[in-house]
């Protein structure tokens, strides 16, 4: 369990580390052609997102990797959960009927919870 646990989760920090590096660091104009919704948020929020996601994927990876707090590598998955939730309704509120990568990370993010509760 532990290996399946540092597969999942590794490559959801990943995903997460990039994408949220990218909304912390580029403008509106570079974002908006992977992340139509930049339009309909404050900059502000997008990069608070960012700082969240990549928070997050630390938070996946180093209680579990140093044994402080390896309760944070859970409670960073079930971020990501709440997180693709509130994704999915921003997707769907503007229209946006594409919501696969929203609906895979979601899912994702419950195995590495499930796989952190108990490895």
């Amino acid at each position: 369990m532990r290996g399946a646990y540092w597969a999942v989760a590794g490559l959801l920090a990943l995903f997460y580390l990039y994408g949220g590096g990218l909304k912390v660091v580029r403008s509106r104009e570079r974002l908006r052609p992977m992340m139509a919704w930049v339009d309909g948020m404050p900059m502000a929020a997008v990069r608070a997102i960012g700082g969240v996601e990549v928070l997050g994927a630390v938070g996946l990876v180093l209680p579990r990797l140093t044994g402080v707090a390896p309760w944070l590598a859970l409670v960073a998955a079930v971020g990501f959960a709440v997180l693709q939730v509130g994704a999915i309704g921003v997707h769907l509120r503007m229209g946006d009927r594409q919501v696969g990568l929203n609906v895979a990370l979601l899912l994702v993010a419950a195995v590495t919870g499930w796989l952190a509760a108990v490895s």
